[in-house]
């Protein structure tokens, strides 16, 4: 990093002595829940010299986090709703993201929108399109990704053979970027660590500590252990995302928030079923549909529903990938079936409640409020402009402190990771030769892990067998499932198939075929004896069959019993009110 930091590592002995330092004294601020928002308020408040703890339930990004539709946008579809200022701010955010921030993690990715008119759409879109391109620029950073640019039918149709020739009479191509949501919270949870934030996943708040009006704490169980402690702290920052009311609960009295889900589902292909070189964004009757490059894979997704049942584990029903399904299918030469779909997964976003029966049209922007002294609460917005939210709360829990609390510097810290890494890109055919490892391997490390790759070639060379890739899911290498559990925060088999990778949605098998492998990997860094790792394949092919059946049914109803028919590995508690 910039400061010449060691990255800290998020590993068992770190969980460990971060829950030990949590109990073990009063600190600035706690934050609840390790999402992008969560995680964000940690970086945030530790790079202004503040003592934060952070404890997230389950794993981290384990909700919404890590089930978007991993694009870093401006959010195209807000021009229509007039909404120009949250549509710069997130184009400024994208800037940042892309060219300081994370330019390992976040690239840029060309979509291509077909138009279905002649004459007026193309000047009512291309002006659109234009004015989203003029507003990357407004903040004064370059925006980082080409301008857009009009195509004729025959030029679209060069490249995105896929189009039926039929469904567009022309198209505007234009760029923004995408990222793996979950590695980025990860990272930016190590890197939260490194200035000096204590995390601690599997760690869930089961009450408030309070002093007469006041909150002046968390209680905690380390659901690993079934231990509770008490975390003090001078303020409490709730930034749980689609939970913002069950944890308003905990403290008692009416919230000055309320939050809505939203379900989103999204299906993965294999990239040789639709032939294209670019993205794709198409209109739908309530919003708009992605056809999005995820390396050998597409993303398509995504749906906008209403949510009431488990927030937990949301199921995606055969109605929402017939949905999917029909809509893309409406422009493809050669449709898709249900045979072609790898991977499904479903998430909701926490909405800001409020006039409207539809959850497409409540509102992204964020609230911050102070319902109680000592207690911070942020919702709404969207992942893009986490960054914007994470200040927003801090200057918040600022108020709350006696001290003074310097400006968010958050603009100017790149994550773990970034530092580097372009001079490192430009020599990854030098390291492939020092490694031993095929160019195309180091492309797919450095794009995970950027600058921090030497600790995972390190891991290699102690143990040449780390080197071979996972059977069964040959994008990633043995040493990728071990470097989770030492250095990235993951407990659990599911933790690392379906968050650290993404074998979960990448395979047709979704993670059964490698669950053995890695489950005996994991055992040594984890601790594991035979018994868990059995313990941990099953539960793992258990959810993967509950999800499979969940996916056949009718209805979000039917859906969501039979997904909730596979057991927690480590169940959550139901909290003291």
């Amino acid at each position: 990093m910039a400061s010449g930091r060691t990255v800290a590592r998020l590993g068992p002995a770190e969980r460990a002595e971060a829950l030990e330092r949590m109990a073990g004294r009063e600190l600035d601020v706690v934050v609840v829940g390790g999402g992008v928002v969560g995680a964000g308020v940690a970086l945030d408040a530790a790079t202004r010299g503040l003592d934060v703890g952070l404890v997230e339930a389950r794993d981290f990004a384990s909700g919404t986090s890590s089930r978007s539709s991993k694009l870093i946008h401006g959010g195209l579809r807000y021009l229509e709703q007039l909404n120009f200022e949250l549509v710069r701010e997130a184009l400024q955010e994208r800037a940042l993201l892309l060219q300081r921030i994370a330019p390992h993690l976040v690239q840029p990715v060309p979509f291509l929108f077909p138009l279905t008119h002649y004459g007026w759409e193309r000047a009512y879109v291309g002006a659109g399109v234009a004015l989203y391109d003029t507003l990357g620029l407004a903040s004064g950073v370059a925006r980082g990704v080409p301008g857009h640019r009009h195509l004729s039918r025959s030029r679209a149709l060069r490249l995105a053979p896929a189009l039926k020739k039929s469904a567009f009479t022309g198209a505007i191509q234009y760029w923004d970027a995408q990222v793996d949501d979950a590695r980025y919270v990860m990272t930016m949870l190590r890197t939260a660590a490194t200035y000096g934030a204590h995390i601690a996943p599997r760690a869930q708040v089961v009450g408030f500590l309070r002093e007469g009006e006041r909150v002046t704490g968390v209680r905690v169980r380390d659901l690993e252990s079934g231990e509770e402690f008490e975390v003090r702290a001078q303020q409490v920052v709730n930034a749980t995302g689609v939970w913002t009311d069950d944890i308003q609960e905990l403290v008692g009295g009416r919230g000055q928030i309320h939050v809505r889900a939203s379900k989103g589902i999204h299906l993965v292909v294999p990239r040789d079923r639709i032939q294209s070189r670019t993205g794709i964004i198409l209109r739908t009757e309530k919003s708009v549909l992605f056809v999005i490059p995820w390396g050998r894979h597409w993303i398509i997704g995504t749906t906008d529903t209403e949510w009431t049942l488990d927030k937990g584990h949301p199921a995606a029903s055969r109605a929402d990938i017939d949905y999917l399904l029909d809509h893309v299918n409406a422009v493809l030469s050669v449709p898709l079936s249900r045979d072609d779909v790898e991977g499904v997964y479903a998430g909701l976003r926490p909405l800001l409640s409020g006039e409207s029966d539809e959850t497409s049209k409540l509102s992204r922007e964020h609230v911050v409020a102070h319902p109680v002294p000592g207690l911070v609460m942020i919702a709404g917005g969207k992942y893009t402009t986490y960054r914007v939210m994470a200040q927003d709360a801090v200057d918040a829990v600022a108020h709350g402190l006696d001290q003074r609390v310097p400006r968010s510097c958050t603009d100017r810290i790149p994550l773990a990771g970034a530092e580097g890494y372009q001079a490192l890109w430009n020599a990854r055919h030098r390291i492939a030769q020092t490694s031993g490892l095929h160019v195309a391997r180091i492309e797919h490390l450095l794009q995970r892990y950027g600058s921090l790759i030497d600790e995972v070639l390190e891991l290699i060379e102690h143990d040449p067998s780390l080197g071979r890739p996972l059977s069964g899911a040959d994008d990633y290498l043995r040493a990728e499932i071990v470097y989770a559990a030492t250095h990235e925060g993951a407990r659990h088999l599911n933790d690392v198939l379906t968050r650290r990778t993404r074998i979960s949605i990448e395979t047709f098998h979704r993670g059964v075929a490698v669950a053995q492998e890695s489950a005996e990997l994991l055992a040594a860094p984890l601790g594991w004896d035979g018994e868990q790792v059995k313990r941990e394949v099953g539960y793992f092919t258990k959810r993967v069959e509950a999800e499979r059946l969940s996916q056949e049914q009718d209805s979000d109803q039917e859906a969501d019993a039979i997904r909730l028919g596979a057991p927690e590995i480590v169940p959550a508690v139901k909290p003291e009110s």
